[in-house]
């Protein structure tokens, strides 16, 4: 598992896969556990069955290793699994007195389609109105970067972001905006490779504030 020494220095350790880890809010530490972890052969067994079904020779030289490398990678980008999020933002939630809108935008995002399995990328901004406590600046990109490295869809991603936030810092107000595109409409399917997804969600206290945090979160002024 991931634990730590006295000197609060992360240490590496071999732990159960699906075992939620405390990062400390060093995501890519997870990243690099998962990446480094012993080859599964039931996921390379599965990629060498994918192989043969598209008319591939698992065994010609140039895929050898193409197992290996896949099962690798697809544990190192849905690392989101693996990491406690509560250990995030433990420590960065402070006490203040501001009391004006708090605007994080361009956010980049890399995440996984659960339908095709294909990347989903684009853009994250979040507005928040504190009500007397705010989080360190760099844990909100955190926070979106482990829930995008999971299987998902923009809709599910876009409202886990605003209630994990609404909930943790307890604010007058949330809102989220995701802007993304889909290698399922760009490189199959519909064939969009201009087409841009924007999903919103906010929570907030009243109807008015709710609007003009997504307006802020959208760039408007």
């Amino acid at each position: 598992m991931l634990v730590f020494n006295e000197e609060r220095e992360l240490v590496l350790q071999e732990a159960p896969q699906g075992l939620y880890m405390p990062d400390g809010g060093k995501m890519e530490q997870v990243m690099a556990w998962r990446a480094g972890m012993s080859p599964d052969p039931t996921m390379m067994g599965a990629v060498r069955t994918l192989l043969t079904g598209i008319g591939e020779d698992p065994e010609r030289e140039g895929l050898l290793d193409t197992p290996k490398r896949v099962a690798k990678m697809l544990r190192e980008v849905t690392s989101g699994y693996s990491v406690d999020l509560d250990a995030v933002i433990n420590g960065a939630r402070f006490e203040a007195s501001y009391s004006e809108p708090i605007v994080v935008r361009n956010m980049t995002f890399y995440s996984m389609c659960e339908h095709h399995m294909l990347p989903f990328h684009g853009k994250a901004h979040v507005a928040y109105l504190p009500a007397g406590r705010v989080v360190g600046l760099s844990k909100i990109p955190r926070v979106v970067e482990i829930f995008a490295r999971r299987l998902q869809v923009q809709e599910r991603m876009t409202d886990q972001i605003a209630d994990f936030l609404h909930e943790k810092l307890e604010p007058r107000g949330v809102a989220v905006i995701l802007e993304g595109v889909h290698f399922c409409a760009v490189m199959r399917g519909v064939g969009q490779p201009d087409g841009l997804m924007r999903t919103q969600a906010a929570r907030a206290e009243s109807d008015e504030l709710r609007r003009q945090l997504l307006a802020l979160a959208g760039g408007e002024r």
